[in-house]
């Protein structure tokens, strides 16, 4: 019966009711997110980020043209549309229509064209300006050779942006699923500098924005209302919390206080699989676990030097007692799995014994001159964790017992580790790690580029290299890029500056009242498509 047709003192009474019965009623509770990060953010500008565990909180508080879905799929993301021209160097992108930042201003084609104009500035000082480098006049622009006007990212309207490259390049559409494509709030970042990243200032077009961020401590993000999607962001808030200490986590997460840990100590993984079973995942991870060597530092700019340490390494003790069976030998720079780059070459001694090996870098370094009266000094430095500390001691072993060597050990956190290696601190071999940016070669190769000194931890500079990697931009066929991809990598196994150890698999663990979580090789879980019952 329709409410029209009752009594008015009747109706009066029911909407009191109703209303004393809404009074009452207790609130939904918030969801919290309490999530193991790998440590803590050396900066939340996305554009001066480099590691997983600021990738992380980047793809929660902002969106980029294109994402990643639950299953690492690239989805529309701030552009709901774009096209190509037929040589594949014209990009066109339709943004999203109503789309606005945390603060209620529409995002537009000019927040990404003042962003990316930013990233390429020599004077922002950012690591990856160089993922950028294939729009024309990006690369001539960063290194202070070109003028800004001429980088060829244009907003066409408001709601049109269009990206012109130097050649061919199949991984664009995926790569700009990265932080470093991120648009930029302009009035805000141009008024604040680089305080507009600190809580309080930050204005966010992703599903959350930034609450507060306390080193040591957590990182909070709270679910952004004005988000496109907000109504189907089913998490709250979400707790970022940093640990170096993988064990730390896992002894929270069994105390009900952590949901979900990033990473875990590789020694306990048969006892973690016992106790928590499918909870625990371990998938292929694309990224390879490596350590680059100092190549312009005396004696390890001796190609022999670093062939001896090469050879002298034991990967499947790695991979089977240091690490559990969770991680795969690595033979290669490039992982398998990465697209289109099937039967990618491998180290020419892959298919020796441990015994010949080691034979041949005994031989090796002494003809560099190292031996008994004078042991090649080595120091080796990573950043703080058990699996990394005991990964360190086993090689340092190896190096002892094979070579004679003296090696030695630093270890500083995550944070000022990797800031050590991109500053050129003065190291000998150092302990990294490369996660593809999108999958492709050129995510792994890349990093050896003269013209890339960010990521180049090695100091690394082959004019043949270069050159065929260069080659390899202007190539659209993918099956003859590929081949010239495998060109460059070759001569990155022959002159070793970096020694690939093994094959990542992501170690997560995570509650089962976190759903919406799905295995995938590039690891990225973002929050808005999870969900938590408390």
């Amino acid at each position: 019966m329709s409410v029209a047709f009752l009594p008015r003192a009747f109706v009066a009474a029911l909407l009191a009711g109703s209303m004393l019965a809404a009074a009452v009623a207790p609130a939904a509770a918030e969801v919290v997110y309490n999530r193991g990060n790998d440590g803590d953010p050396e900066t939340l500008d996305p554009q001066l980020t480099s590691t997983v565990a600021e990738m992380h909180i980047m793809k929660d508080l902002f969106e980029t043209l294109v994402v990643y879905n639950q299953k690492a799929e690239p989805i529309p993301g701030a552009a709901t549309s774009w096209t190509t021209s037929l040589d594949g160097r014209t990009w066109t992108f339709k943004l999203r229509d109503g789309a606005t930042w945390s603060n209620g201003d529409p995002v537009t084609a000019t927040d990404f064209v003042f962003a990316w104009r930013r990233i390429l500035n020599p004077e922002t000082g950012a690591e990856y300006a160089s993922m950028l480098y294939p729009i024309k006049g990006a690369l001539a622009y960063n290194k202070g050779e070109g003028r800004m006007e001429d980088v060829a990212v244009t907003a066409i309207d408001d709601k049109t942006l269009e990206v012109v490259l130097d050649g061919p390049t199949p991984y664009f559409v995926e790569m700009l699923t990265h932080q470093a494509t991120v648009p930029l709030h302009e009035a805000s970042v141009s008024k604040l500098g680089a305080e507009y990243s600190k809580p309080g200032n930050m204005i966010t077009n992703g599903a959350y924005t930034l609450v507060s961020a306390t080193p040591g401590d957590k990182v909070v993000l709270a679910k952004n209302p004005k988000f496109h999607d907000a109504a189907n962001v089913q998490i709250d808030t979400v707790n970022y919390i940093p640990f170096e200490d993988r064990a730390a986590c896992v002894r929270r997460f069994e105390a009900g206080e952590i949901d979900s840990c990033s990473d875990l100590p590789a020694d306990q993984m048969a006892q973690l699989r016992e106790k928590f079973g499918d909870q625990v995942r371990t998938p292929p991870y694309l990224g390879t676990y490596y350590f680059p060597i100092k190549t312009d530092k005396p004696p390890f700019n001796d190609p022999k030097v670093r062939r001896a340490l090469d050879l002298a390494i034991d990967r499947e003790f790695l991979a089977d007692e240091i690490w559990s069976g969770t991680m795969l030998p690595a033979y290669s720079f490039v992982p398998p799995g990465t697209a289109n780059y099937e039967n990618g070459p491998t180290s020419d001694f892959k298919d020796m014994s441990q015994l010949d090996r080691e034979d041949e870098a005994k031989k090796l370094i002494e003809e560099a001159g190292f031996g008994p009266g004078k042991p090649l000094k080595i120091e080796i430095s990573y950043n703080t964790s058990e699996n990394h500390k005991n990964t360190s001691t086993a090689i340092a072993d190896m190096w002892k017992t094979v070579l004679g060597a003296e090696v030695t050990m630093t270890s500083r956190d995550a944070a000022t580790h990797y800031a050590y290696l991109r500053q050129k601190g003065d190291y000998d071999v150092a302990r990294a790690g490369w996660i593809a940016d999108y999958n492709d070669a050129e995510s792994f190769l890349g990093l050896m580029k003269s013209n890339n000194p960010g990521f180049n931890y090695a100091n690394y500079s082959n004019p043949e290299f270069d050159k065929i990697m260069a080659e390899s931009y202007q190539e659209g066929d993918l099956a003859k890029r590929s081949e010239i991809l495998k060109e460059a990598e070759k001569i990155i196994l022959r002159d070793t500056p970096n020694l690939a150890l093994l094959y990542y698999s992501s170690h997560t663990l995570y509650s089962p009242k976190l759903t919406g979580w799905e295995d995938n090789i590039m690891n990225v879980y973002p929050t808005r498509f999870l969900k938590l019952q408390k």
